[in-house]
């Protein structure tokens, strides 16, 4: 039973080794770190992790997020985040590919104005394929346009939409984002991770007004097309619940079979990072 967390963000202690960037987005002191990524899995029940590079502290450094996910194997795996204007990004991806444990790219639009499907974005999903990496695309729905492009000239990539695009709660089941998502359910390459009940959310805990829509996007995708992810660390990005909250929210009150369950936090992301099926 390889519970996979496929959404943290983790910190180094270390700022001399890895340096933050200038006014950086970062946890409460002692939150964020690996050792305190392992504690909450191991009070879960969690055991294997896909480490997410954090931008907002480190921009397209990814040396600490490449260096963590090599020292941590077999039970962390790596996302790393490279500047699609960036020429040397391309085989910056085959290198952490090969040589670090990196198993997923966060894809971002490029160029100004900004756009997704951009000719560094689609030189870098090129090399994914490549290489066997897995793409997290992050967009808001102004790009969805963009994505599908790209989606349809890279059928068998696959790629994970991060967040979904953050749906609101408060919009219900009508809202532009929501109906989006679901509307490009339709390509069976795209994932969906189900990572925003809390953030998405208007209310506090349990959340409510996110639950029907997260019950859509399982029914639209598939749980075989869907990843759960923590947040981590919970502190800094989801302040309104812990990591225990969303974990145990998540199983226990959307109403989620334990087919499902098996599908979402087991089988899907052992496909997706770890080679499970290989």
């Amino acid at each position: 039973m390889l519970v996979t967390d496929c959404h943290a963000h983790i910190y180094s202690k270390n700022t001399a080794r890895y340096p933050l960037i200038p006014n950086p987005y970062c946890p409460p002191k002692g939150n964020g770190t690996v050792e305190h990524l392992k504690q909450e899995m191991a009070a879960n029940g969690i055991e294997r992790v896909v480490a997410v590079h954090a931008t907002t502290a480190y921009g397209w450094d990814n040396r600490f997020l490449a260096d963590a996910a090599r020292a941590n194997a077999p039970w962390m795996v790596g996302v790393c985040t490279l500047d699609a204007d960036d020429p040397a990004s391309p085989d910056l991806l085959r290198k952490l590919a090969r040589d670090y444990n990196v198993r997923g790219l966060r894809s971002y639009s490029a160029g100004a104005p900004e756009r997704l499907d951009h000719p560094g974005v689609e030189t870098l999903w090129r090399v994914a394929e490549e290489t066997g990496v897995t793409i997290t695309v992050r967009i808001r729905v102004n790009h969805a346009n963009d994505l599908e492009r790209l989606l349809q000239r890279h059928r068998e990539l696959p790629v994970i939409l991060d967040h979904c695009m953050y749906p609101r709660g408060e919009e219900g089941l009508q809202g532009e984002t929501i109906q989006r998502v679901l509307q490009l359910a339709e390509h069976p390459n795209l994932y969906a991770k189900l990572t925003w009940l809390v953030e998405s959310s208007a209310q506090d805990y349990p959340f409510e007004d996110t639950h029907p829509l997260m019950r859509a996007v399982v029914a639209a995708y598939g749980a075989e097309r869907c990843v759960w992810g923590s947040d981590f660390p919970c502190e800094l990005w989801i302040p309104k619940a812990t990591y225990t909250q969303h974990y145990t929210l998540f199983t226990q009150a959307l109403g989620l079979t334990e087919a499902q369950k098996q599908a979402i936090l087991i089988t899907t992301p052992g496909k997706l990072y770890f080679n499970d099926n290989a």
